[in-house]
């Protein structure tokens, strides 16, 4: 690249920094192309403008709701009732996501101004009071909590548990070298869940998804927490990206094994055909390939190798649900 096209390039950055554009937001996103103005801080709160949180969120409900159906099959399944959860598990994952960054944020408001990806967040950077911040968090929670009643008396008390690992996770970065595991804990909630949702009960699979969801977890969110290890330990953040260091590879290798082996065992436990292996055949493969394709010292490549488990979950959904035909 030449000095004029990184002049440029900085030049393009100041200004959307100047305009409140977060940092590791795509340029061009939804939210800051479309979105009125006012919105914007608190789409950007949201991570609204970063939609892959949402999905990571989302696929571990939806493999949960597709287990429980395939488990039975399709043509005995209660489709009206799969239908309503598939939609309602779309909007409380965007919902409580947001809530969960909005509650990060204000946790982190003393920590993310003295880091270079996150500075430019709405609380640090200004565009957003904390008092806003808070009501937003409520806002986002009484949502939540609408779309959680409209569930099975099972799934409700679940749902509620999870308020648990969801306030502890923005804390566990100062007190453990494993905040990952804790958000893979909060995260992967939605497998106990959808499988309940559509059950009423929690089954063996479901918690076998579980399991399988929160290695997984520590395998993404240690390849995007390589962004900012050196930021981290200059604040004595922890995580396991510093834990594991130059044997990341190694350990998310391991941890993405896990999550092909409890997955596999979700499968098996509830009765799943051939198709199912397929699916979970094409979801370790890409597992792999991230492992492959893994440069630590490459943050842009980091951040797109975690992006890239949207479609990685999306393959064990398509195979557990087409399991169920």
């Amino acid at each position: 690249m030449s000095t004029k096209d990184e002049a440029a390039d900085a030049d393009a950055d100041a200004a959307a920094a100047a305009e409140g554009q977060v940092a590791d937001a795509a340029k061009g996103n939804w939210v800051d192309a479309y979105a009125p103005a006012s919105w914007r801080p608190a789409l950007r709160m949201m991570r609204a403008d970063r939609a892959i949180g949402t999905w990571l969120l989302l696929l571990p409900g939806w493999q949960s709701i597709a287990l429980a159906g395939a488990s039975i099959g399709w043509s005995n399944a209660d489709l009206w009732l799969t239908a309503w959860l598939v939609v309602a598990f779309f909007v409380g994952a965007f919902v409580m996501r947001g809530a969960g960054c909005v509650l990060n944020d204000i946790v982190d408001r003393d920590i993310d101004d003295k880091v270079e990806r996150t500075r430019s967040r709405p609380l640090p950077s200004g565009q957003i009071t904390l008092r806003a911040a808070i009501f937003l968090l409520l806002g986002l929670c009484a949502v939540g909590l609408g779309i959680l009643a409209s569930f099975n008396i099972p799934a409700i008390l679940l749902g509620l548990a999870s308020a648990l690992p969801v306030i502890i996770y923005p804390f566990m970065k100062r007190v453990t070298w494993w905040p990952q595991l804790f958000l893979g804990v909060a995260f992967n909630w939605g497998a106990l869940l959808g499988w309940t949702a559509m059950t009423s009960e929690i089954g063996a699979p479901a918690v076998l998804l579980y399991l399988g969801g929160i290695a997984w977890t520590i395998g993404y969110d240690t390849i995007y927490a390589h962004q900012d290890r050196e930021d981290d330990a200059l604040l004595a953040v922890t995580s396991t990206a510093r834990l594991f260091g130059e044997n990341s590879a190694r350990w998310i290798s391991v941890f993405y094994a896990i999550a092909v082996v409890f997955a596999a065992a979700a499968g098996a436990v509830a009765g799943l055909g051939w198709l199912f292996w397929v699916g979970l055949a094409a979801y370790a493969a890409h597992l792999a390939g991230q492992v492959w394709r893994l440069d630590i010292n490459d943050g842009a490549l980091c951040m797109h190798l975690f992006r890239s488990n949207r479609e990685a979950g999306l393959l064990l959904v398509a195979g557990i649900a087409m399991a169920g035909f």
